[in-house]
């Protein structure tokens, strides 16, 4: 067995390490292990979550059980297990859920992959095994796949059900049929539009999760200023990103010699002659609410006050991006051409009131599909919590609009396919048989994590599966409640088949990426002053 050892070919420059052989790809298999062991406690219904502390002089703190959130937090210096991070990210970005799913089957798979390694397998008899396993593992997914989008009472009822099985694992899960019809009825008004920025979510601590709910339109969590109106009717909306302040020259390092304080006095009195004349273009745009990125001063906010116009300052930049989004506006910064200008509109600003918070509710905007789902929670750590929650839900349900397919859930998928993938294997001739086979164990590694997390007896239960999946036409899951085997379409259970499909393309990837590597290289930074 090979060892690191430094610089051991004479080429690589002073403090290189390699590791070569077995040693490179034990250190690879610990690594990636090490991850998925790390994340399986959170897979399911009754997974645990984590707190993640942060060792700066902040001390922040995150609970938290979403994969994603916990690998992203993470630093991480072994390379195989960067593999799998990156792969729970990009599960994340693509379809928004089963991150954690995704890392535990690249762990199980490389668990197998390590044995068979250790039987003098060579890597690539298995990385072939595996390919194939994976096709058979693919074609009996899409042969699974329910497709109700003809019928849209089934298909919202389908959307409900996914949404539901996707916040039984998170913070939500008390209040899942209130957050699942909430976020059904947000993707909803997109009316198959992807672009999920008009979903805004606002966090508002007071109350409890119950009291969570969806409004029409957009709501800016700011306050109006002082003397201006608190409502306005068809509104003409002017977003900016400017400034707005008169007591500041704007050339930096810049220095002014007078001779006497009158001359102080013109310096100011040009200021605010320049900031009045940039208000007064600003409101002959025609519009009669202002809202702008950066700060405004007194004086011009009193100027806009006596015309009569709403002016907000200091909205959050994701707030103004996001609100000349939906009011079909774009951010301004100069005001010199009218005709280059693009103002928002809505039917009505109005100040309302959450809790004990004032802000500024927008309703009838342009973009009719715009929303926003107000979050009500104890702590600000169960609100960031919920939100990610929200946001994975969202992501599956816009997943499952474009592409309309279900599967049922609770690791009936996952049986079905070891099923066929060991059909497989008993078909196949030589070593690569075995890691068809070891691929099907992988796959049954899910459910019997699911059951693991829950406190069960996951070999009674796996068992238990495996002979009801032998027979046709079953439906049967890991029911977690009740800690049996259960009817997956009674119980109303369902997944998205295009997170289920991503699940296995991308551990399978990853898997096979990892096996490959029979080398580590680690080289020291190059030194200052070396040509």
């Amino acid at each position: 067995m090979a060892m690191a050892v430094p610089g051991t070919s004479g080429v690589l420059g002073q403090g290189a390490e390699e590791q070569k052989g077995e040693t490179a790809r034990l250190a690879s298999f610990v690594g990636a292990m090490a991850i998925a062991d790390l994340v399986k406690t959170t897979l399911g219904p009754k997974g645990m979550d984590k707190i993640l502390q942060s060792m700066g002089r902040s001390n922040d703190i995150m609970v938290t059980n979403d994969g994603a959130t916990i690998l992203k937090s993470l630093y991480v210096d072994n390379p195989a297990a960067k593999v799998l991070v990156d792969i729970s990210r990009v599960q994340d970005d693509e379809v928004g859920d089963g991150t954690t799913s995704v890392v535990v089957l690249a762990g199980e798979l490389l668990r197998e992959a390590e044995q068979l390694v250790l039987q003098k397998i060579h890597p690539m008899t298995i990385i072939a095994g595996y390919r194939q396993a994976c096709e058979a593992a693919k074609e009996r997914l899409a042969l699974l796949a329910l497709n109700h989008s003809e019928n849209q009472e089934r298909f919202r009822q389908d959307l409900l059900n996914i949404a539901k099985t996707t916040l039984s694992s998170k913070i939500l899960t008390q209040d899942k049929e209130h957050f699942a019809r909430l976020a059904v009825d947000a993707v909803l008004r997109l009316k198959g539009s992807s672009n999920l920025e008009s979903i805004h979510i606002i966090k508002k601590t007071g109350g409890t999760l119950k009291e969570s709910f969806l409004d029409e339109g957009f709501i800016l969590d700011k306050r109006i200023g002082v003397g201006q109106p608190k409502r306005i009717e068809n509104a003409k909306i002017l977003v900016a990103n400017t400034a707005m302040d008169t007591d500041k020259i704007k050339i930096y390092g810049a220095r002014v010699r007078v001779d006497s304080m009158a001359k102080v006095a013109d310096i100011e009195k040009a200021e605010k002659e320049k900031m009045r004349a940039k208000v007064e273009n600003i409101i002959s745009q025609g519009l009669n609410c202002f809202v702008n990125r950066q700060l405004i001063y007194n004086f011009p906010e009193e100027i806009f006050a006596d015309a009569g116009v709403m002016a907000i300052e200091h909205a959050d930049f994701d707030g103004i991006e996001r609100l000349a989004l939906v009011t079909g506006g774009e951010i301004a910064s100069t005001f010199d051409s009218p005709d280059k200008l693009k103002l928002g509109s809505c039917k009505l600003i109005e100040e309302i009131m959450i809790g004990e918070d004032k802000l500024i509710h927008f309703s009838g905007v342009e973009m009719g599909e715009a929303c926003t789902i107000v979050l009500r929670g104890a702590s600000s750590h169960v609100l960031d919590e919920a939100e990610r929650s929200l946001h994975d839900a969202l992501c599956v349900l816009q997943q499952t609009v474009q592409d309309s397919r279900v599967i049922y859930g609770g690791g009936y998928p996952e049986m079905q396919m070891a099923k066929v993938v060991e059909e497989k294997a008993a078909r196949t001739p030589g070593k690569k048989s075995l890691a068809i086979e070891a691929y099907a164990r992988a796959l049954r590694a899910i459910p019997g994590t699911i059951c693991d997390n829950a406190g069960l007896d996951s070999a009674e239960l796996l068992s238990q599966l495996r002979a009801a999946h032998a027979e046709e036409d079953t439906r049967m899951g890991v029911d977690v409640v009740l800690g049996k085997a259960g009817d997956m379409s009674e119980l109303g259970i369902y997944e998205c088949y295009r997170v289920k499909e991503q699940i296995i393309l991308s551990a399978t990837e990853a898997s096979e990426m990892i096996l490959r590597v029979d080398e580590i290289i680690k080289c020291a930074p190059r030194q200052r002053g070396e040509e």
